[in-house]
């Protein structure tokens, strides 16, 4: 049984150039629902975040928003989720998408995208959580990022242990298999 069963998608609220990545923000959606994975997301409607959300539904998941004040009154919230959890900022959005997930899979994005994945990143590392966390490295979108992750490992800024910590898959499978191994073996500890 998956030790996975829910998982925080952190992805753009664009859908980018590539329509690679909204193929597979469509595959994501399916893969989780036929392993019974709640999707937690920050519960828009628009680019990757309203495309994966939409996949959940269709194939009969669960999927929770999480989602600030601010965003709601710009009407980009999604409004046909199993929840929408209305938050009052950023601060809180993560926190409670932290709380709700068991993990989190981070697919293409921008600077939103990049601010969940060090916060989850930095909040693991420090031991106020042990859920894994993997990018999806559709088409090599995260190629030079994990390269610059390494270059900063190199310049001593970072422990080979918290660089270990960033998981990266190509496939869809690999990315839930390697965090469900890791929630499996993790310890709520800080890592150094």
């Amino acid at each position: 049984m998956s030790t996975i069963r829910s998982l925080a998608v952190y992805c753009g609220s664009a859908a980018g150039t590539n329509p690679m990545h909204t193929e597979i923000a469509k595959q994501l959606g399916a893969e989780m629902v036929s392993r019974g994975i709640d999707l937690v997301y920050g519960g828009g409607k628009l680019g990757l975040m309203g495309t994966i959300a939409d996949a959940v539904l269709d194939a009969g998941g669960k999927v929770y928003g999480v989602i600030p004040a601010a965003l709601v009154s710009h009407e980009v919230a999604h409004t046909g989720l199993t929840e929408l959890h209305e938050v009052a900022d950023m601060h809180q959005r993560k926190a409670k998408m932290t709380q709700l997930a068991d993990g989190f899979l981070c697919m293409p994005g921008g600077i939103g995208t990049f601010d969940e994945l060090f916060e989850a990143w930095t909040w693991n590392a420090l031991g106020y959580h042990s859920k894994p966390f993997c990018l999806l490295n559709t088409d090599g979108y995260w190629d030079k990022f994990m390269s610059f992750c390494d270059h900063v490992r190199d310049e001593g800024f970072m422990s080979a242990a918290r660089r270990d910590q960033l998981l990266s898959a190509d496939t869809i499978g690999e990315a839930i298999d390697k965090l469900d191994a890791a929630a499996s073996a993790a310890e709520n500890k800080p890592v150094w």
